[in-house]
């Protein structure tokens, strides 16, 4: 058997729910995993997933903002929404998940905050919130064991830690979602796992890899000046069951699309 997981920040659900149908239908994954879907739960498209064959979903949704959810083809058991820094923010949602005759996997999809523009935490309020969330995360991993069985995080992490995750690591150093004290406290989260950078598996860490071009960009794929802010983690058990990895960066220029490309990752079992 074989499990296919993607990821997707989708930046609005119902507005581009058509993107989402196409992607499900030509990949076709076990799972997705979206964030920036926007919408409270009752507005959240369901019907469309049903009609996809996607009849299991799991939603953390707020109005307007944020949000995460989870569709599955498979069923989906011990959800659960998890706050972080008291702000209220639907930016966590996990659930359990079971290959057939296999062992259950937890399932980690997360939007972690984006940062604002100015990377000093004394003076932009966004880019203190983003540290200590990621602060609050490396701390409730390491209390809870989170990675300590077969786990799985994916997710708009919004940082992207290696020199290859980004068009110039020289020009974007002071440019949150590259500055150092951002790259520090992810190494520290996945470390916390620990977790396995599930892409990097595939890819080597000098070699240029992106799942996000700007929409400043007046034409993103001449210009190429992308970033790898959506990541794949796994567990170290799950480790050797890893069968492969795409990037779906042709998604980019579909027709209004997101900034972000969707992920797939294959586990073998």
């Amino acid at each position: 058997m074989r499990l296919t997981v993607a990821t997707w920040n989708i930046n609005s659900v119902r507005l581009r729910i058509n993107l989402v149908a196409r992607f499900l239908k030509e990949h076709a994954p076990d799972v997705l995993c979206l964030q920036e879907t926007k919408c409270r739960d009752a507005e959240f498209p369901l019907a469309d997933f049903h009609k996809l064959g996607y009849s299991h979903v799991v939603i953390n949704g707020q109005k307007g903002y944020h949000g995460v959810a989870i569709a599955s083809k498979l069923p989906l058991t011990d959800a659960d929404r998890r706050g972080f820094c008291d702000k209220g923010d639907a930016r966590h949602v996990a659930v359990t998940l079971t290959p057939a005759a296999h062992k259950p996997v937890r399932l980690h999809n997360f939007y972690v905050p984006a940062g604002g523009d100015e990377p000093d935490p004394l003076i932009n309020p966004k880019f203190a919130h983003k540290l200590a969330f990621l602060d609050e995360l490396v701390a409730w991993m390491s209390a809870d064991g989170v990675a300590n069985t077969d786990a799985i995080m994916v997710g708009d992490l919004n940082i992207a830690p290696l020199e290859a995750d980004v068009w110039s690591h020289k020009a974007l150093l002071r440019v949150v979602s590259h500055t150092p004290i951002e790259v520090e406290k992810l190494g520290l989260v996945l470390r916390a796992g620990p977790w396995v950078d599930a892409m990097r598996r595939y890819v080597p860490a000098d070699e240029k890899l992106y799942t996000w071009w700007s929409y400043r960009a007046r034409d993103w794929a001449e210009s190429n000046r992308g970033r790898r802010l959506d990541h794949v983690w796994v567990s170290e058990s799950l480790a050797p069951r890893l069968g492969g990895m795409r990037v779906l960066s042709e998604s980019r220029g579909w027709e209004r699309p997101s900034d972000h490309v969707p992920v797939l990752v294959h586990l073998d079992y």
